[in-house]
């Protein structure tokens, strides 16, 4: 029996383009004299299209929204059918030959229109200005914000991508950014509605389709069950499907991310309804004392970053494009990605790929620092349509678990000083608040990132935009002090790619002005992340950074990348220990939006940086970390995420830089399924010893505190490093080798030092990478690294923040 994928055929060309004045052709008729039409893919971008043209510059892009800009294909047929654009950026005309079949007003809708086809014809879309639009008179907000131009951008439905300067690039959207796809009238299901929850342990799998033409029974399978459904409406099936003890879906680091297929037979015919996950999202605590997530039952510390699209000139919304950079989310330990009000809605690979791979998505409406017209009816029915069709379109995605009410639009209006009745955005909340009662009432609302405090920004409440270690060059212990509940944006970076980027993209020379052009800034600021980024390297090492960028760039790019990497393992070391009150934090951002030292811990070529390593160790499911309880002594903190137990030795060890042990402890544990465990240095060492040197009785006995986890067999599993006189980054004599050796699953790269190495960070000659970098040795402490996408025997150096050798391997 054949099985019908119930989705619709792409109709993707041939396409071309051309780019006119605005207003130059009203009807499709005016456009055919035109010449110079280039190809055009579909979907993508009129900038994607100009790209491959060769007429498209990265360095100076070319402005769109001034002009009118027409696509055009043949289309071919016989008989009614239906055309679905899944996104059109931003202000379109669809005409059929010279009929006028819609207009669009909105890059978040997506639009169906029925055609009558008799041979071959021409489908044209006319994307209009937006400029000029904009230009029009508008209603003034009561506030305008700093992040993006022009104060219009209120009333219009687009993305923010392109209107941000300070840390954007200049690059407009317009085009076919989603699929176009087409299909005949009949003969499979439609408006199709599938619930899946969990209730008790036991699946529930409610549905609705619309299918006219059944000939029979309609019958529903998941998971080798089934049930019949009863029609309710002439054409209309409905039903409640029963699965208990159905294998659930877990975050990757949790358990497996299990999705179910789902198909429905009539007369014959199976068709591919997808597939859904069963899980459960609950609060721990109410919003208000911050916000703690539990998947089926049990709390999971949401960690990961602020997504970007993956190519903001084309804006692919296919696996190709997505599958690298979540392949490298799941790979960096990553539970959650936020999608933020600043951006754009992605498409639906994004949302299958999260669904396979089991990372949490957190989705903002497109709404961010404006105060958004609400009052009109227009622009409420529209905001309504769609977030409708947004949960409509993810019904059945057990990665999506909370959708929010914007980005910073309570946070703009609280910092110009409005008070709570201007600032609160009660309205999108009630709107979302009441779409996902009725659609996917398995979400947690979150009404605007951030929220839920006296001031919307405040840290110890709701959810928080933290900066205070980081932007605010607040010292390490600000991240307990502040009393964080949940980071949905936190530890922003000027981050420096690695030196093959930084060669690709001509960025070498810090010193040099094209370099500050890769800085983000926020508008308006006197100061900007790389100041942000050089005030750690200070506090860490002990080095002017001015200076050393001016007399040792090289040096300074090294202690840039090395002090961001420390920053975010403290950070998160902080947040996740036993006791700890933060139940998330997400990174902004996951990756540059132009080259150079962005935000992203992956830069614009899709290679990580040394924060992305930073926060694979710092996410790592079975993990382990030191907190620095003063008179208390050192704390160490044992945490296993995973679905079953796990038999480890834990080892403390204190010393000498040069390795001489002051003092030593060690014990086999078994850390039960997703359970934490905390003992005090005095537990493990069994009588007293300062490790913390807080008592001040003399000169501390070590420089050192290694924490070391291993299974019982001796595979590594994580580490911690305390350093109660600081860090010492001097270059000396520590010891350093580096070999290829030949292990189970082939060559590995065996690193070692024989006294203390700070930023133990490997570099190839060639593309790949090691499976960690930019990491600690303990003096006597060996790491052995795969190396991944290398091609061949590998070569290259291996380098220490405080060591004077550079290894050749």
């Amino acid at each position: 029996m054949a099985l019908l994928r119930t989705v619709d055929r792409p109709l993707d060309g041939p396409w071309d383009m051309i780019v006119t004045e605005p207003g130059a052709c009203a009807r499709p008729e005016d456009s055919r004299s035109l010449t110079g039409y280039i190809p055009a893919p579909v979907p993508g971008t009129a900038a994607g299209a100009l790209r491959e043209a060769g007429r498209w510059s990265d360095r100076e892009p070319t402005p769109l929204h001034g002009s009118d800009i027409w696509y055009r294909t043949p289309i071919s047929g016989r008989g009614r059918e239906i055309l679905r654009f899944e996104g059109l950026a931003t202000l379109c005309e669809v005409w059929l030959d010279d009929t006028f079949l819609l207009a669009s007003r909105t890059m978040f809708l997506a639009h169906e229109v029925t055609v009558d086809l008799a041979g071959t014809h021409t489908l044209a879309l006319a994307f209009r200005s937006l400029a000029q639009d904009l230009a029009r008179p508008h209603k003034r907000g009561r506030w305008r914000p700093q992040l993006a131009t022009p104060g219009s951008l209120r009333h219009a439905r687009t993305t923010l991508l392109g209107f941000m300067p300070g840390w954007c690039p200049s690059i407009d959207a317009v085009g076919p950014y989603r699929p176009i796809t087409r299909r005949g009238e009949g003969g499979r299901p439609t408006e199709i509605d599938l619930r899946a929850s969990v209730e008790d342990g036991t699946g529930i799998l409610t549905a609705g389709l619309r299918l006219p033409e059944a000939d029979g029974p309609v019958t529903l399978r998941c998971d080798g069950r089934e049930i019949r459904l009863a029609e309710t409406a002439p054409g209309r099936f409905e039903g409640r499907l029963v699965l208990p003890d159905v294998a659930l879906w877990w975050p990757h680091t949790h358990g497996e991310p299990r999705l179910h297929a789902v198909v429905v037979e009539a007369g014959g015919k199976t068709f591919d309804l997808g597939r859904v996950g069963f899980r459960t999202v609950t609060l721990l605590r109410p919003f208000a004392d911050g916000l703690n997530l539990a998947v089926n039952g049990v709390p999971v510390f949401c960690r990961g970053a602020c997504w970007t699209p993956p190519d903001l000139v084309g804006l692919p919304g296919d696996r190709a494009a997505y599958a690298p950079l979540l392949g490298l989310a799941v790979e960096a330990g990553m539970t959650m990605l936020r999608v933020g009000g600043t951006m754009l809605y992605e498409g639906q690979a994004f949302h299958d790929l999260c669904d396979e791979l089991g990372i949490l998505v957190w989705q903002d409406l497109m709404l961010a620092n404006f105060d958004y017209p609400t009052d009109d009816p227009a622009f409420r029915s529209a905001l309504t349509a769609e977030i409708a069709q947004l949960l409509d379109r993810l019904q059945a995605s057990p990665s999506l678990c909370i959708v929010g009410g914007g980005s910073e639009v309570e946070q703009q209006a609280a910092m110009l000083g409005f008070p709570e009745p201007v600032w609160r955005a009660g309205a999108v909340e009630a709107m979302l608040r009441e779409a996902v009662a009725e659609r996917r009432p398995d979400l947690v609302v979150v009404p605007n990132s951030p929220s839920g405090g006296d001031l919307p920004f405040s840290t110890n409440a709701g959810v928080t935009h933290y900066y205070g270690v980081g932007a605010y060059c607040r010292p390490f212990e600000d991240a307990r002090r502040a009393e964080v509940r949940f980071a949905s944006e936190c530890l922003a970076f000027a981050n420096v790619p690695d030196a093959a980027s930084l060669a690709e993209a001509g960025l070498t020379d810090p010193r040099v002005p094209a370099w500050g052009l890769g800085v983000p800034r926020d508008r308006g600021a006197g100061w900007d992340f790389e100041g942000v980024r050089d005030h750690y390297v200070g506090v860490l090492y002990g080095v002017d950074p001015e200076a050393l960028r001016r007399d040792d760039p090289e040096r300074y790019l090294t202690l840039g990348r090395a002090a961001v990497a420390e920053v975010m393992e403290a950070t998160f070391a902080e947040w996740r220990r036993t006791g700890s009150i933060t139940a998330g934090g997400l990174v902004w951002l996951a990756r540059d939006l132009a080259p150079g030292a962005g935000w992203g811990v992956i830069d614009v070529a899709g290679r990580p940086k040394s924060a992305w390593f930073a926060l694979k160790r710092a996410f790592r499911p079975v993990q382990a970390v030191l907190s620095d309880e003063g008179l208390n002594g050192l704390h160490a903190h044992l945490l296993n995420e995973t679905a079953g137990p796990i038999d480890v030795t834990v080892t403390l060890t204190f010393t000498g830089a040069a390795g001489k042990v002051a003092a030593r402890a060690e014990r086999a544990l078994s850390l039960g399924a997703r359970s934490a465990l905390s003992l005090s240095s005095a537990a493990l060492l069994g009588r007293f010893f300062d490790a913390t040197a807080a008592y001040r009785f003399g000169p501390p006995a070590h420089d050192l505190a290694h924490l070391r986890l291993t299974r019982a067999d001796g595979a590594f599993l994580a580490e911690a490093f305390h350093f109660p006189a600081g860090r010492d980054a001097a270059p000396r004599e520590v010891g350093l080798s580096a070999a290829l050796v030949e292990a189970r699953d082939g060559v590995v790269l065996r690193v070692g030092a024989e006294r203390h190495a700070i930023g133990v960070h490997v570099v190839l000659d060639g593309e790949g990478r090691p499976s960690d970098n930019w990491f600690h040795l303990a003096p006597g402490g060996e790491r052995h690294l795969a190396l991944t996408g290398t091609g061949g025997r590998p070569s290259g150096t291996v380098r220490a923040v405080n060591a004077s050798e550079v290894v050749r391997f």
